[in-house]
């Protein structure tokens, strides 16, 4: 499937997607040492949630499909050199809102896990 949103994203700081189909997405991350927030290499959270927020863009798959609001968790921490792996599926649609459940895992432990609600805008944003 095509990705119709979020085109010129930077794949190395949100990620890359690995699966893209009707109501579901499946993108990766690898921790780089730029998302480092100490000497420790604890990747600051912003990374994570943008990696969830990318994969649920793509999970709704329209052109002006934007963030309205976000319920999130961070259940483990990330550090450099962590490959992780968000999965997103829509689970309801009504009228232009979107509800999409995300869940980013590193293996088998989960990291983090959000409901997005998204909107299907008429026009971009910006426009």
């Amino acid at each position: 499937m095509k990705i119709l949103t979020h085109q010129t994203i930077n794949a190395q700081l949100c990620g890359t997607p690995l699966a893209v189909a009707t109501g579901f997405s499946r993108v990766e991350l690898s921790a780089i040492p730029k998302m480092a927030v100490d000497e420790f290499g604890l990747v600051h959270g912003g990374f994570i949630f943008g990696l969830a927020d990318y994969a649920a863009m793509i999970a709704v798959n329209d052109p002006n499909v934007t963030l309205g609001a976000a319920e999130v968790r961070f259940t483990k921490p990330v550090r450099v050199g962590d490959h992780v792996i968000a999965e997103a599926r829509v689970l309801s649609e009504d009228g232009k809102k979107r509800l999409v459940q995300v869940f980013v895992l590193r293996e088998d432990e989960t990291v983090f896990e959000g409901r997005f609600t998204c909107f299907v805008l008429a026009k971009h944003v910006l426009a």
